[in-house]
């Protein structure tokens, strides 16, 4: 299974640490690949550095000055969430041209771009050793230089290309027919519902991005989606099994 964990589900270094005991527990199941973002230790490195935030359409701008703080702050996550899994191997999209990458509009975005290829030998090499991967969010160009991907888009560009499926970790316990009603979380939900949820207006806001980055990834091969919470400890198991957060189906 891809598991993709955002930037906003470890923002506190306890969670962090208890959510990668459970990917660990995971692990013991069925192998894993983890791909990560980062936003909330971006952010903190350009404050430091007085280097202020741009976004256009929910992408954050990112001029090559910009690039290199970030990629500087995700490789740092990456090696601490990868010591946190144990047993596991942090990787950028320039390892072994693990994410290959095209920008998506240079002179209004900078170096944001979204993943092309996916060196999937790679990944299947380490976790034949018993190596789990852990991902940053980081693709590299024809060009040789980086780029800044949405962890989302990343994460189900790396479930297609392995034809797995993948769980989305966020901020929110799934897909609500009327938010924040828990007793309306939907437990599963196929494409065609969720494109009905979306002109419907019930899946709207922030949960749009979400949805659409799992539908990406069945349009590109994976077999299920997930979007379950990743801000407390006892949901990775629950959702890898159909027991917690929304499974969105072909």
């Amino acid at each position: 299974m891809i598991v993709k964990y955002g930037g906003n589900a470890m923002k506190s270094v306890d969670l962090r640490r208890g959510v990668a005991g459970e990917i660990a527990g995971l692990r013991r199941e069925l192998p894993v690949v983890v791909v990560h973002g980062g936003g909330p230790a971006i952010e903190r490195e350009l404050k430091a550095r007085g280097v202020p935030s741009q976004f256009v359409d929910g992408l954050r701008v990112t001029m090559p000055e910009v690039m290199d703080i970030v990629e500087m702050a995700l490789c740092k996550l990456n090696k601490e969430l990868s010591q946190d899994i144990g047993n596991a191997v942090g990787l950028m999209g320039r390892d072994s041209w693990l994410l290959r990458g095209e920008a998506l509009d240079p002179e209004r975005l900078g170096r944001v771009g979204r993943v092309t290829g996916v060196n999937t030998d790679l990944l299947h090499t380490l976790l034949a050793a018993g190596i789990t991967p852990v991902v940053g969010c980081v693709a590299v160009a024809e060009d040789g230089e980086a780029l800044n991907v949405n962890a989302d888009t990343a994460a189900g560009a790396v479930a297609g290309a392995m034809r797995q499926g993948v769980l989305f970790l966020t901020d929110v316990n799934g897909v609500y027919r009327a938010y924040p009603d828990p007793a309306t979380l939907a437990p599963t939900l196929t494409r065609a519902e969720v494109q009905g949820g979306i002109q419907a207006g019930w899946i709207a806001g922030g949960m749009l991005p979400k949805v659409g980055a799992a539908l990406s990834a069945l349009d590109a091969g994976a077999p299920f989606a997930v979007i379950a919470s990743g801000m407390e400890v006892g949901t990775v198991a629950a959702a890898a099994h159909g027991q917690a957060g929304t499974r969105i189906l072909p």
